[in-house]
C-alpha cells in the first residue's frame, strides 16, 4: 500500500511528504499554501514567479524552481507526489515527465477533497457543463443562503476550494463550480475519489477540443462530475449529452437522476408550466403535482429571464430543492439576485440602440445562449475558437443579424462561416495590431449598423487571449468604448444602463 492512500484527512500524517506543485496560479498558490501548512516537504515549479508570490513563499520557507516548459523540473527527481495546475495540458512535458517516472499525480481539487475535514467537513454540491457554470453555481449557493446554510461558492470560479476548507469557521456546503481541467485529473474510484452530495451537468458543446485531444476525451471529463454522487444527478432534459452522463455515472445506489426544462417537467424533473417556474422532483405529498418556485417575472430584474439564463435557475433549484432548500427559500433568492458582470450585462442604451456585454460567451454554445436573447443584433464576435466551430451558430442565428464585425488575430473562421451560411450580412473585419484600440473600432462599426430597436451584441463565441489578458478586461474595454461614445454624444437622448 502507498503511503498516499492513508492520506484521506486533514489530522493524517503529512509530514516530510515530498511533494512539487506544477504551476503557481490560483489553485497551485493554495496547494502549496495547503501543503506547507500540513508540513509536507513542498517544492513550487513555474515558468514565472511574481514578486509578491516570491515574497509570500519565502516567508513559509518554500523553495521556487523557475523553470521553463521544455526543462524537466529538479524537484522530480525525489517527489512522492505531483500536485499539477488544471492549467497543464495532459501532454505537458513537465506531467509527461512525472509519468515517466512513476510519480502520482493529484489537482487541486483532489487534494482539497483528501484535507476537507480540518474544520469540519461540509458537504460538497458540483456544477460543471460547457456554459453556465459560474451564475449556476452562485444562484445555488444564494438559495442555499436564503435556507439559513453557511455556503460558500468555490473551485473554478474563483475562490480555491482549498482556501474554502481551511476557513476557521468552516461551512456546511460548499458548491464547487469544476472545469474539464480539474475534472480530467480526478479519479473515479480509490481513496481520492469524491462522493459529492449531489452535482450538476448544465449542457455539453464542444470546447476546450485544442486541450482535450477530442470531443470524447472533453465529455469524458465532463462525467466524471456524476462519479460517486450520493443524492441526485441533476442534468438538462434538453441536452441528450448529459442525460447519457446520467445513464452511465456510476453514481451511489440511491441517486436520483433529476432533470430540468423550459417545458412542462414530468415527474423527477423541474421545469415550466405557463410562465410558472415549477418542481416535480422534490414533492413531499404524492397528492402534489407541482410544486410552484418562481414566476418568470421575478427572474426579470436579475437579468435572469432569458432562456439559458432560466436554465440555470431551474438547474441550481434542483441542487438547493435536493439539499433541503425551500421553495420560499429559492423564490427569495432570485429575487435577490445580481449577475456577475460581463454575462449579458447592459452597459448603456444610446439613443434607442442597446449595448450588451457577454464577453463571458467564450465559445459558441455560449454565444448561442445571447444571442437567442435578442431579436436584432449587430454581433461582435471573434478571438481564439479552440477548436469549436462557429459555423453552425452563424447559419441558427444569421435571421436575427442585422450586421457583423469580426474582431481576433484570427478572423478566418468568422469570415469562412459568413461566406457560406450568410454572405448577404454586412461584415466589418477589425484589422489591427494595436489591441488598445480594437474595442473603440469595433464600437464605432457596430453603431454605424444600428439603428433604434437593434442590440450591439459583444458574444465573441471564442476566448480572449489573442489580443486581451482576459475576458474580463475584453469586456471592459468594450464598455469604455461604448461610454466614450456616449459621452461624446453621437446619439441623441443617450442615457447610461449602469
Amino acid at each position: 500500500m502507498s503511503r498516499l492512500d492513508d492520506l484521506t484527512s486533514w489530522h493524517a500524517d503529512w509530514r516530510g511528504l515530498r511533494v512539487a506543485v506544477l504551476g503557481l496560479g490560483v489553485s497551485g498558490f493554495a496547494a502549496v499554501d495547503t501543503l506547507a501548512e500540513l508540513g509536507a516537504r513542498v517544492t513550487a515549479v513555474a515558468e514565472r514567479v511574481d514578486d509578491e508570490r516570491r515574497r509570500i513563499l519565502g516567508v513559509l520557507g518554500v523553495p521556487i524552481l523557475e523553470t521553463p516548459r521544455n526543462e524537466i523540473p529538479a524537484a522530480l527527481g525525489d517527489a512522492e507526489l505531483v500536485v499539477a495546475s488544471p492549467g497543464l495540458r495532459p501532454d505537458h512535458p513537465w506531467l509527461l515527465a512525472a509519468a515517466e517516472r512513476r510519480i502520482p499525480v493529484w489537482g487541486d481539487i483532489e487534494l482539497a477533497w483528501r484535507v476537507r475535514d480540518k474544520v469540519r467537513a461540509a458537504e460538497w454540491l458540483l456544477v460543471t457543463g460547457t456554459n453556465g457554470k459560474t451564475t449556476t453555481t452562485q444562484l445555488a449557493a444564494h438559495m442555499l443562503r436564503e435556507a439559513g446554510l453557511r455556503v460558500a461558492p468555490v473551485g473554478n470560479i474563483g475562490t480555491p476550494v482549498l482556501d474554502a476548507v481551511r476557513d476557521p469557521e468552516g461551512f456546511d456546503v460548499l458548491v464547487v463550480e469544476l472545469s474539464s481541467f480539474q475534472l480530467h485529473a480526478l479519479p473515479l474510484e480509490g481513496p481520492g475519489a469524491l462522493h459529492p452530495h449531489s452535482a450538476a451537468c448544465l449542457n455539453i458543446d464542444d470546447d476546450h477540443l485544442d486541450w482535450h485531444g477530442s470531443a470524447d476525451a472533453y465529455r469524458a471529463a465532463k462525467g466524471k462530475v456524476y462519479g460517486s454522487a450520493r443524492v441526485a444527478a441533476v442534468y438538462s432534459v434538453e441536452d441528450a449529452a448529459t442525460r447519457r452522463l446520467v445513464e452511465e455515472a456510476e453514481v451511489e445506489e440511491g441517486c436520483r437522476a433529476i432533470g430540468f426544462t423550459l417545458g412542462v417537467p414530468g415527474p423527477s424533473e423541474l421545469g415550466l408550466v405557463e410562465g410558472v417556474l415549477v418542481d416535480r422532483a422534490f414533492l413531499e405529498e404524492r397528492r402534489t403535482s407541482a410544486l410552484e418556485l418562481a414566476h418568470l417575472d421575478d427572474l426579470a430584474p436579475a437579468g435572469l429571464r432569458s432562456p439559458h439564463m432560466t436554465r440555470n435557475v431551474l438547474a441550481a433549484a434542483a441542487l438547493a430543492r435536493a439539499f433541503g432548500a425551500e421553495p420560499a427559500h429559492v423564490l427569495a433568492a432570485v429575487r435577490s439576485f445580481r449577475l456577475d458582470r460581463h454575462r449579458t450585462e447592459l452597459v448603456a442604451e444610446l439613443g434607442g440602440v442597446r449595448f450588451v456585454d457577454d464577453s463571458k460567451a467564450t465559445n459558441p454554445h455560449a454565444a448561442e445562449g445571447s444571442l437567442s436573447a435578442f431579436d436584432r443584433v449587430v454581433w461582435i464576435v471573434g478571438g481564439l475558437f479552440k477548436g469549436a466551430d462557429v459555423a453552425p451558430l452563424v447559419e441558427r442565428h444569421a435571421g436575427r443579424l442585422v450586421a457583423v464585425v469580426a474582431i481576433g488575430a484570427d478572423r478566418a473562421p468568422v469570415l469562412e462561416a459568413f461566406a457560406r451560411h450568410a454572405p448577404g450580412i454586412p461584415l466589418v473585419e477589425v484589422d489591427t495590431a494595436d489591441t488598445g484600440s480594437v474595442m473603440r473600432l469595433a464600437v464605432e462599426a457596430a453603431a454605424s449598423h444600428a439603428v433604434p430597436g437593434v442590440t450591439v451584441l459583444l458574444a465573441p463565441a471564442a476566448a480572449s487571449m489573442d489580443q486581451f489578458k482576459d475576458y474580463a478586461e475584453r469586456g471592459d474595454r468594450f464598455a469604455d468604448a461604448v461610454r466614450e461614445r456616449g459621452a461624446r454624444g453621437d446619439h441623441d437622448g443617450s442615457r447610461s444602463g449602469d
